[in-house]
């Protein structure tokens, strides 16, 4: 069994929202570069498969995933929401490798092929809603692959873990009233979209978010993570975690105001792996995000994954 197994896929590359869109290309292209390295020589790779339509549905509408399948455009952009998320002709290919790669990694953190799984692929999905794109997120990688894990692997409890800087607007809504779905969010507050405070709770208090003041560095981060995102984890005791991974939480990233280090990826990783080991077997499956600093987003997936790896 490997430990850590990477899905991506060349196509993920395509998906081109436009010319100085901040969900570039260059973003996916630096976590690659960064993996490819010789101390991550250990990790396994395979390509991302195609997602399926039915994947989607069990978290968005047919008529929003009609919606997004007709608006692929040929040639040139067609935006979904305004200017933050646009389609080119290579992003419906590349959003349903992002879904396939995220099934694919439960299914391989379950089947037993890996111990936990890095899912490198853009776009990022955590602000999509079930019937609305928004936020440079088409189809909410992160919140299928829970559902994907409760209706198809038959799993009591699966957690969905946040520490983009943006609240997951989606992945709250799409969880709202499951709770056999748990979601935990920490994020800047105020920022957009506006979503995430601490009231919001869901139909069983399976929604948990931590809202974290611009400024916020290390030691205040440690602080509201250690007494209560990872205690109200333990309590929700999942069978699986699903991770939303962004790395725009980092100090240097532009387009927000936290101030992260890159050994803050790594302490948050370790202790949500050391939860994974006591309560489903270390199964986890993380799925890239934000991250907008290349140096940033080259930091953060350094310590993220050498936890995953347990190094």
């Amino acid at each position: 069994m490997s430990s850590t197994l990477v899905y991506t896929h060349a196509a993920c590359l395509n998906h081109q929202p436009g010319p100085h869109h901040p969900e570039s290309a260059e973003r996916l292209k630096t976590v690659l570069k960064t993996l490819r390295a010789e101390e991550f020589a250990a990790l396994e790779w395979r390509d991302a498969p195609m997602g399926t339509r039915e994947q989607v549905e069990l978290i968005h509408t047919k008529d929003f995933i009609d919606e997004v399948a007709q608006a692929a455009p040929t040639q040139g952009y067609m935006p979904l929401d305004g200017g933050d998320t646009v389609m080119s002709p290579g992003s419906w290919e590349a959003v349903m490798r992002c879904v396939g790669a995220a099934c694919a990694g439960v299914d391989a953190v379950l089947n037993g092929d890996a111990r936990n799984v890095f899912c490198a692929t853009r776009p990022c999905g955590h602000h999509a809603e079930p019937s609305r794109a928004m936020g440079f997120c088409i189809f909410n990688q992160a919140a299928i692959a829970a559902a994907y894990a409760y209706e198809v692997h038959k799993l009591e409890r699966v957690a969905v873990v946040d520490f983009d800087v943006h609240h997951g607007n989606g992945t709250q809504a799409a969880f709202y009233h499951r709770p056999e779905l748990f979601y935990a969010s920490s994020h800047q507050s105020p920022l957009y979209p506006g979503t995430g405070a601490a009231a919001e709770t869901g139909v069983s208090h399976n929604i948990l978010n931590i809202p974290l003041p611009p400024g916020c560095d290390s030691t205040l981060f440690r602080v509201r993570i250690e007494a209560g995102m990872l205690p109200a984890i333990r309590e929700f005791r999942p069978k699986l975690m699903i991770l939303s991974t962004g790395f725009d939480a980092h100090r240097l990233d532009p387009l927000a105001a936290l101030r992260l280090e890159d050994d803050d990826f790594h302490w948050i990783t370790r202790e949500l792996v050391r939860i994974a080991d006591e309560t489903c077997d270390g199964r986890v499956v993380s799925i890239l995000e934000g991250g907008y600093s290349m140096e940033g987003l080259a930091g953060g997936t350094r310590a993220h994954v050498r936890a995953l790896m347990g190094n």
